[in-house]
């Protein structure tokens, strides 16, 4: 298992490089993970957007143009669906967002005719490597569905499974956030945590343990589980943080990068192919973090059916 980011990049760096398509990529950060992504063997590059532009940055950073595919295309919004056309015709593994608004290029993922839609719930996985916590801890989803109802839950859960499997694990414990351990059918966060840690029938044969719902403390921190006599597999241990609203993880998210001086990447599945989907404020590491996330999940889907994020073991 992949226990941080060290590891990541070295695992990335180990399997064939991924081809990334990257939609309006005439940003300096993005051009500078991308880069080092190349140079480490991570990724072959599809580079779409302002050619011109593209090219100026790249020449103000020191890096080569000449072994990169550069698409031109100067009208953003085209640019995105150039990516994601890319992506789901198979010319591309994954997909990045570059300088575009997260509503730009989810218009082109969602396009019926080019899209990389399926049947499953799209949801963003946020992955954290916090200096006072033992491994790497998933967090979703802070950053696509906004209330999630039981069902959009329980499929952004599987979501985050998969995320978890692709980074090698074998047993995952993910706990459901809630303000509290006790029931309370006034506060329906807790009323669906209850339900998705009881359905052991779905969670089992996935090798997870899912308990909730319980506050943040009793998900990673075994000392207030002693101290609370707290029961649960996994308790103070949690791989996966569900988190019952967009706010909740928005907010936990940012807590852990600006408070904990946690480094992140950040992922989108449930589409035919990862997305790498990261703030614009975001830093090239945390981009260059992401990129490896996303090969490696491409990576490791497409050595079992050859169709993305499906779920298919």
């Amino acid at each position: 298992m992949i226990k941080n980011f060290t590891e990541l990049l070295e695992a990335a760096r180990m399997q064939k490089p991924m081809r990334l398509a990257v939609a309006a990529a005439q940003d300096s950060d993005v051009l500078m993970a991308v880069d080092e992504a190349a140079k480490l063997g991570i990724v072959e590059p599809i580079l779409v957007g302002d050619e011109t532009k593209i090219k100026e940055i790249m020449k103000d950073l020191g890096i080569s143009t000449d072994a990169y595919n550069i698409i031109n295309e100067e009208d953003i919004i085209k640019a995105a669906r150039i990516s994601v056309e890319l992506a789901s015709t198979g010319k591309a593994d994954f997909l990045m967002k570059g300088i575009l608004q997260t509503a730009d290029i989810m218009r082109a993922v969602l396009d019926k005719e080019i899209g990389l839609r399926t049947e499953n719930l799209l949801s963003h996985v946020m992955v954290y490597e916090v200096p006072t916590y033992q491994k790497l801890i998933y967090l979703t989803d802070g950053g696509m569905n906004v209330a999630p109802d039981l069902d959009q839950k329980v499929q952004i859960l599987e979501n985050a499974v998969q995320v978890c499997k692709a980074m090698g694990a074998e047993r995952i414990y993910a706990s459901c956030l809630a303000g509290a351990e006790t029931v309370n059918s006034k506060i329906p966060a807790t009323v669906d945590a209850e339900a998705i840690a009881a359905m052991k029938d779905k969670w089992e044969p996935m090798n997870v343990s899912v308990i909730g719902p319980v506050a943040l403390d009793l998900a990673i921190s075994e000392e207030a589980v002693k101290h609370k006599k707290y029961s649960g597999e996994g308790a103070g241990n949690a791989d996966i943080m569900l988190v019952p609203y967009y706010e909740v993880g928005n907010a936990l998210g940012k807590s852990l990068t600006y408070f904990a001086n946690a480094k992140s990447a950040g992922i989108i599945m449930g589409a035919k192919a990862p997305i790498v989907l990261v703030s614009r404020a975001d830093s090239a590491e945390a981009k260059l973090l992401s990129i490896a996330l996303g090969s490696i999940i491409s990576g490791n889907t497409s050595q079992k059916c050859g169709c993305c994020c499906c779920g298919c073991n």
